[in-house]
């Protein structure tokens, strides 16, 4: 599920984007070529040049929500501190600079990030913890509707993880185990 998430987001990334990207260096010739007394074909070609910067920068994000980037390049805890800065509530991230399996850490993104995509707005802060107990990656999800528990075990259960709820009341903890050798 997760290779199929890459693949698309290099296809986005390496197909459109990339023809986006170089068609507004091309219309800024074109622009260059035209007299001095054709503003308003300079006009249409600044405003087509902003657009397609526009529909660049959705592209982009589109890709980042398929897969991000960044998760391939630099592993689980940046990509999750990024998030952070997106997501609708405070989000305090603590995960070990090293990396795990990408099946490892696709399954864990998304099963964070989709569950933390739920909350409210303005709503109370939440945490995620992450570290290594031997061939066992334990993470913690705190500040939580424990009622999403199932929806992160859809996730992870797929790469042999287990999900366990600490509290019953909400917000609570979710708490996963996940083999990782």
């Amino acid at each position: 599920m997760w290779m199929r998430r890459r693949r698309l987001q290099r296809r986005l990334h390496d197909g459109a984007a990339l023809q986006i990207s170089a068609l507004v260096p091309q219309l800024g010739v074109v622009r260059k070529r035209l007299a001095d007394d054709e503003d308003g074909v300079r006009r249409s070609i600044d405003d087509l040049q902003d657009q397609l910067h526009t529909v660049l920068q959705e592209l982009r994000e589109v890709s980042r929500e398929i897969y991000p980037p960044l998760l391939d390049q630099a592993g689980l805890g940046p990509a999750l501190c990024e998030f952070a800065d997106r997501v609708a509530v405070p989000l305090y991230v603590r995960a070990p600079a090293e990396r795990l399996c990408p099946d490892v850490e696709g399954a864990v993104y998304f099963a964070i990030t989709e569950c933390l995509a739920l909350l409210e707005v303005g709503g109370a802060p939440a945490e995620v913890a992450l570290r290594r107990d031997g061939g066992v990656l334990l993470v913690s999800l705190g500040g939580v509707p424990t009622r999403h528990a199932a929806q992160v075990l859809s996730h992870i259960q797929a790469i042999g993880g287990q999900v366990s709820v600490a509290e019953a009341s909400d917000p609570g903890t979710i708490t996963m185990r996940i083999p990782c050798e």
